[in-house]
């Protein structure tokens, strides 16, 4: 049996293996792995099919055609295995060794590797030391070069290595047949071709050893001798070209030149640590790779189907065999050249067609597919065959909705059921006798014998089968479900998953997939049972939550109306005022139900019910509640517990409040409890949403009355606006900007007037229905209702730019044709942008995957001590996200200290749950410092205390989990839901009226940060600082609410005063940046000179002119003009502010003068006003764009100058188109200086006092700067509110966690700043763990570490720089990550998930990670037993 086993088995063996290495490959490795040469271009022969001798199928070379079949039939049947037939040639064996064996060709003339030519930067030209314009000629037979002088006295000639000009080393034909000529003896030697370059690279010496030095260094070592060719001893070192360029390194001057030796000095050092010589990038040998994977396919019609390899090969073999006689007719020189030319070409189509000259096209003129092409792009072999399989056991239907279904089932069709689970079906049906062989019980199921049907329901029990949406843009789009058969062809789903779906029932589609083995079943029912993904991974909040009708029934169900009696009977007369009776009083839901039934109650009637609830202590007490029959219909399924009280329902359910209350279910009853809670309130909800019979009417829009005063307001206004711009009062920029604000205000106002009246609830009128649909969070938005009954407010042209007629009317009332001509514009593009958008963001989803898939849970503790403090994130005085919010599942780096008693509440290193949280909240902390992701100590991976809490489970987070693919799917999956703009709703313009103002957010102390003001000649507070602020505080002197003041408000409360909630605290005009004199005096202009520096501006409208300053020319040679206004005082000198320096102020481009020259000035008034509005008229990049902006770490248009050390500002020498501004400490007297374009507005005056990381110039900022600056916790503050801000504008929730781990990613190579005994060299980026690991070895020598910096990486070039050569191969730019991987041998450890899924192993996350690990302890068990260890030692060291 044994024997029989081994005959049939595989013929080759599978090897575990931990790594894998790519290198360049020698001749020899080639001709090893060939079994036989081709030597004919032939293919099959076309009468008989059978492959030609010698040929690209040749059966000889690559084996059988058929099983154990020679060619000539001599040979058949096993008993014939690996015999080599005598008459054909052929062993005899399996036919599938024609996938794996490989033949060659043997090249007439060695041939360059496009790859290593082509790709950039060239490698070939790198090692040369040519520019890659210089190597091209040469290769392809243009020109000839210079490999050595001789003793040549010529300077016009040189050889490659000395040579300064092109044409000292590059001759063409007839320079060189002259040189020769003139100088027969001088042994000059010129090459042309391949054959020159790889004499050129063979000439260096690399300190690599070549093929007959390693055999015989091999063989000296079996010996146990030295050596003979150590490389790494210091005598060979002497002269190799490693040593030259590390001393020629030293002695660099320019950073140019430095920058060019590194990039050269790495590729050689590449070379010599993977002992791959250079010459080997010059091929003397072409592998043929096996001909079943470049099949040549029959079609009907005697007609064949070939692969486009085929064709390449043909080509090359065509032009070698041509050119082999070419030299053996010993042809002229000419014609030889151009064969070899023609060869280097066939040999670049082949390997990477298109490349370089035109593509080689096939028969029907489409460029022919390389081998190049096999491997790139979606359809190539990483992307379609080894990430993405098609698997066997699946279906796919429409889905329809099943509410009869529980949370754990899905309905499958009978047909579709059958056909799935097929062979288990046969198996029963032997097992049980009812068939005796295979092919009865093939036949039964074709019948569909009844006994099939019983035993198709045995099958289904408890094996779960998966349900998967497309698109899957987060691990809840492939779920587990236990199967019940149903009639009919659609898939049954259930109601409460189509959230996590994204599922509707419009004709979606869905596939069922069947997990076989039962592994698969165990991990399908454990990780993937709908009912064990109740919370989103995305923000730890419920993924099962009711939508649509089942919220709109609940809401109708929970509604309380106001009091409401017919008669006056039933009041009661009580000290002579009436009183309205007491509610009636229940003693339990059964009582209810039956006065409902018979119609004496109703479902919103308010009553007293004696209801029994859980105490503190646990035991059961009944208590009276006021409340109505609806909630109290409600409160029936909540699940007992103390944590969850009856007032939990006893309010208006909103679709949110729903939410809360399955999430508070599922924290205090656990998982069981939950779904059977949910379940039972979808019943509830369907079940009396279909009761209520709310519908949809056109009287349910209501338009307010308030709308034609309110427009006519707004008409009025911009009247007036109109009018001061005729008057010259404002620009005409100004003009658009308030009246665009103001019909912003007026359409937000008019929608504010319809809420207020649609939701306004009167006696004995039902609730409105639109009111509950949008309110409740069925359906619609108060966007759209006050589309529908509002005013549909500003339209957007396609280029963001906001229409300023606004569309007064709305759809209720209906728009004219100019309105629905101005609206068309903009909702198209809204359409059009929806296409583009699901391009993007799915895009985006694979850039993250693709950056963060190698960061896995690995160690439960890394013991850092570092972390990020957190604070809860403000808006102009708003709380947008909590501090309890943010800290909520993370793990404490430092003890919290309680601000007033100051004990410690919570040592470090506690895991934050909500009591936790609460309690943080309560005692008004206002920082908390956690550990993160970002300062996490794990090399490979996180550990499990850095990351926290796994928010799907709401438990500590596992070993093995992916929470880089988490964290990816989490901010990838919303993306659809972001807009490409800031706009849209049916194209409506959402940008907001300017912020012009700060109101108190609530009543408090006023407090002034940084408060510099001066008093105007109106006695108003002018603010005079760049980083005033203004601060609440409550009565115990706790912070509340921060609102930033610009420079230049006017200021309306003083330090101390208290505020009430919206009262007025500074005004300023959003349109203009004023420059605004400290002190009073005599305006004095200088450097403003007419026509050049300052010009008067007409306005066409108007006929009005005002004075702008302009940049100048330069007029003349050293003319330095500086526009800028200086103040006098009376007697005629110059005003001297209070930091001591003169009162001057310079002026930017585009300045408009608001003073005459010699004019009076009081303190506090304006002397000149930039004008803002162009910066705020194009759109902001919003949405999705930014969100790639910022993970790709762009650099934005306009970006901030920011200080890079505190000091005070000097304006320095200006340049021709630089303004020259100067930070100067004055501690240290350090000076850093900042060229600023002249276009810009210097946001500072000479003599302000910056801090480090102060804009010098206004503008989004740029993360690099930030990070060099401020560090890295600051970045990272910088980019998660800056994505944060994106996502919460759609009200989409992400935890921060997720965008710290990608933020990790980004941050993982460091630049090199001063090298010390580490071989590394100055502005080399290396990777973080490398560097670490580096420097920690240096330190145990005793040896100086390097010193680095981090540097910021966009996410793409960050996927593209991972250790793991295969992974970015796999993601982009394919061939040149393959290149750079071999030239320098690079070694995949296969730590990420992409690699170990393309070499087709387990991923080593999750159940997968469990088994790397016990195969890791075996191994380490086996080594120390071979040892001889003891079985006890052996197990603690596994341990």
């Amino acid at each position: 049996m044994n024997e029989l086993m081994k005959i049939l088995g595989q013929t080759g063996q599978s090897v575990t293996f931990d790594q894998i290495k790519i290198q360049l490959a020698s001749s020899e490795q080639v001709r090893s792995w060939s079994y036989g040469e081709i030597k004919k271009p032939e293919t099959i022969n076309y009468r008989t099919f059978k492959p030609e001798r010698d040929g690209l199928f040749c059966a000889r070379i690559f084996g059988p055609i058929k099983d154990y079949e020679c060619l000539c039939g001599k040979y058949k049947r096993m008993k014939f295995r690996g015999i080599v037939c005598e008459k054909c040639g052929v062993e005899v064996t399996l036919a599938k060794v024609r996938r794996e064996r490989m033949g060659h060709i043997e090249l007439a003339s060695p041939v360059a590797h496009i790859w290593f030519l082509k790709s950039l930067p060239s490698r070939i030209a790198t090692m040369l030391d040519l520019p890659l314009k210089d190597v091209e000629p040469v290769l392809y037979f243009e020109k000839f070069l210079v490999l050595d002088k001789g003793v040549c006295e010529s300077d016009q000639i040189d050889s490659y290595k000395n040579g300064k000009k092109r044409d000292q080393y590059l001759l063409d034909e007839i320079r060189c047949e002259d040189l020769l000529d003139e100088y027969p003896d001088a042994g000059i030697d010129v090459g042309i071709g391949a054959e020159a370059i790889k004499r050129a690279l063979s000439s260096y010496d690399w300190g690599i050893p070549n093929d007959q030095e390693r055999e015989l260094s091999l063989a000296a070592k079996e010996k146990g001798l030295p050596d003979p060719f150590d490389y790494d001893a210091d005598v060979m070192e002497g002269d190799s070209e490693k040593t030259m360029m590390r001393k020629k390194l030293r002695k660099a001057t320019s950073e140019a030149a430095r920058k060019k030796l590194v990039k050269r000095l790495k590729l050689v050092e590449a070379f010599v640590e993977s002992g791959s010589r250079p010459d080997w990038m010059i091929m003397d040998i072409v592998p043929v790779i096996p001909p079943e994977l470049r099949p040549l396919v029959p079609l009907d019609g005697g007609r064949f189907a070939t692969s486009d390899l085929n064709d390449l090969y043909r080509r090359v073999i065509n032009r070698n065999n041509r050119l082999k006689r070419l030299i053996e007719l010993r042809a002229p020189d000419i014609i030889v050249r151009n064969e070899k030319r023609m060869l280097q070409e066939a040999v670049d189509a082949l390997f990477d067609n298109g490349r370089r000259g035109r593509a080689i096209t096939g028969a029907n003129k489409r460029p022919l597919k390389s081998l190049s092409d096999m491997l790139k792009g979606k359809q190539g072999r990483f992307r379609q065959n080894l990430l993405g399989k098609r698997v066997d056991y699946s279906g796919r239907s429409v889905i329809v909705v099943g509410p009869e279904l529980k949370l754990h089932q899905c309905g499958l069709p009978k047909k579709m059921a059958l056909e799935l689970f097929k062979p288990f079906i046969y198996s029963k049906l032997e097992k049980y006798g009812h068939a005796t062989t295979i092919k009865a019980a093939k036949r039964m199921v074709e019948k569909e014998r009844p006994e099939v049907w019983d035993i198709l329901e045995e099958v289904i029990r408890e094996h779960p089968v998966m349900l998967n949406r497309a698109p899957t843009l987060h691990r809840l789009g492939i779920q587990a479900f236990e199967p019940t058969l149903i009639e009919g062809k659609a898939i049954q789903l259930h109601p409460l998953v189509c959230t996590a779906f994204n599922a509707d029932f419009d004709g979606d589609q869905m596939a069922v997939h069947v997990p076989l083995s039962l592994e698969a079943q165990l991990e399908a029912r454990v990780l993937m049972m709908s009912t064990n993904n109740i919370l989103s991974p995305a923000n730890g909040k419920p993924i099962i939550v009711p939508s649509q009708d089942i919220v709109l029934g609940l809401y109708y169900l929970s509604l309380e109306v106001p009091e409401y009696r017919e008669t006056p009977d039933e009041a009661v007369i009580k000290d002579g005022k009436i009183v309205t009776a007491a509610p009636p009083a229940y003693s339990d839901v059964a009582e209810i139900e039956s006065a409902m039934l018979s119609g004496s109650l109703k479902l919103h009637d308010k009553i007293r019910l004696r209801l029994p609830t859980i105490d503190a202590e646990g035991k059961s007490v009944r208590q009276t509640i006021l409340t109505t029959p609806g909630r109290a219909l409600i409160a029936q399924i909540l699940p007992k517990h103390q944590a969850i009280p009856f007032s939990l329902v006893n309010k208006q359910l909103t679709k949110k409040n729903v939410s809360d209350v399955i999430d508070t279910v599922y924290r205090h009853c656990g998982q069981k409890e939950a779904v059977i809670f949910c379940d039972r309130l979808m019943g509830l909800g369907f079940r009396h949403a279909a009761r209520a019979g709310i519908s949809f009417g056109k009287d349910d829009m209501i338009i307010p009355e308030a709308k034609a005063t309110l427009v006519g307001k707004t008409s009025e206004e911009v009247k007036e606006f109109e009018q001061q711009y005729q008057d010259g009062l404002i620009t005409a920029g100004e003009r658009y900007n308030k009246v665009v604000d103001a019909w912003s205000r007026c359409t937000d106002e008019v929608q504010a007037a319809m809420l207020k009246e649609i939701s306004k609830q009167v006696i004995g009128k039902p609730t409105n229905s639109v009111w509950m649909m949008s309110h409740s969070g069925a359906r619609g938005s108060p966007a759209q209702m006050k589309q529908l009954a509002g005013m549909r407010g500003l339209m957007v042209k396609p280029s963001g730019e906001i229409i300023e007629q606004p569309i007064i009317a709305n759809f209720k009332e209906g728009l004219s044709v100019l309105d629905y001509f101005t609206s068309s514009h903009g909702a198209r593009k809204g359409l059009a942008d929806t296409a583009l958008k699901t391009a993007n963001s799915g895009y985006l989803t694979r850039r993250l995957v693709d950056v963060a898939q190698d960061c896995i849970i690995v160690e439960p503790d890394c013991g850092t001590e570092r972390g990020l403090t957190v604070r809860a994130v403000m808006d102009s005085g708003e709380v947008v996200a909590s501090l309890s919010e943010r800290i909520l599942g993370r793990t404490l780096s430092k003890d919290v200290i309680h601000p007033v008693t100051q004990d410690v509440i919570l040592p470090r290193n506690t895991l934050i749950e909500e009591a936790e949280a609460e309690l943080i909240e309560k005692a008004g902390v206002e920082s908390v410092d956690i550990r993160s992701v970002l300062t996490c100590d794990s090399r490979v991976g996180i550990c499990a205390h850095c990351y926290g809490r796994d928010l799907a489970r709401g438990t500590p987070v596992n070993i093995g989990e992916a929470v880089g693919v988490i964290a990816a799917q989490s901010i990838g999956e919303p993306g659809t839901q972001l807009t490409m703009r800031t706009f849209h709703i049916g194209g409506a313009a959402t940008r907001g009226a300017e912020q012009s103002m700060v109101e108190a957010s609530r009543d408090g102390i006023v407090t002034i940060k940084n408060r510099n003001v001066v008093e105007n000649s109106q006695k108003v507070l002018v603010v005079m600082s760049r980083n005033c602020e203004i601060l609440l505080t409550d009565e115990n002197g706790v912070e509340r609410a921060r609102y930033r003041v610009p420079y230049g408000a006017r200021l309306m409360v003083s330090e101390g005063e208290a505020v009430t909630r919206t009262q007025k605290m500074a005004e300023w005009d959003p349109y203009t940046l004023p420059i605004i004199t400290e002190q009073a005096g005599t305006v004095e202009y200088l450097d403003l000179i007419d026509s050049i520096t300052l010009v008067e501006r007409m306005d066409e409208v108007t006929g009005l002119s005002s004075k702008v300053v302009v940049d100048y020319k330069q007029a003349a040679k050293g003319v330095d003009l500086r526009p800028r206004l200086q103040l006098k005082d009376a007697s005629g000198n110059v005003v001297k502010l209070a930091n001591g320096n003169d009162a001057r102020y310079f002026l930017s481009p585009d300045s408009i003068l608001s003073v005459e020259n010699g004019a009076e000035v009081n303190a506090g008034d304006v002397l000149a006003r930039i004008p803002r509005e162009g910066s705020k008229t194009r759109d902001i990049t919003g949405g999705l764009p930014r969100v790639a902006e910022l993970f790709e770490a762009r650099r934005p248009k306009d970006h901030a100058i920011i200080a890079e050390g505190e000091g005070r500002i000097e304006f320095g020498k200006d340049y021709k188109s630089k303004r020259c501004v100067i930070v100067k400490n004055d501690d240290t007297g350090e000076e850093t200086q900042y060229l600023i374009p002249k276009g810009k507005h210097v946001s500072v005056q000479e003599g302000d006092f910056v801090q480090k990381g102060d804009p010098l110039v206004d503008g989004p900022r740029v993360p690099h700067d930030i990070l060099k600056v401020m560090g890295v916790e600051a970045l990272s503050d910088y980019l998660v509110n800056e994505i944060q801000d994106v996502y919460r504008l759609q009200g989409v929730k992400i935890n921060d966690k997720h965008i710290e781990v990608i933020v990790r990613q980004m941050l993982q190579k460091v630049e090199i700043l001063e090298p010390g005994d580490s071989t590394y060299l100055i502005g080399e980026t290396v990777d973080r763990i490398e560097y670490e690991g580096e420097n920690q070895r240096l330190m145990e020598n005793g040896d100086t570490p390097a010193k680095a910096m981090p540097v910021l990486q966009g996410i793409t070039k960050a996927s593209l720089q991972t250790q793991s050569f295969i992974s970015a191969a796999s993601f982009q730019e394919t061939t040149r990550v393959l290149t750079d991987a071999a030239t320098s041998g690079k070694v995949d450890t296969l730590n990420g998930l992409k690699e170990n899924v393309i070499v087709g192993r387990l991923i080593p996350a999750g159940t997968g990670s469990v088994m790397n690990r016990l195969r890791s302890i075996a191994a380490s068990q086996d080594r120390q037993r071979v040892g001889g260890a003891s079985p006890k030692a052996v197990e603690d060291a596994a341990e």
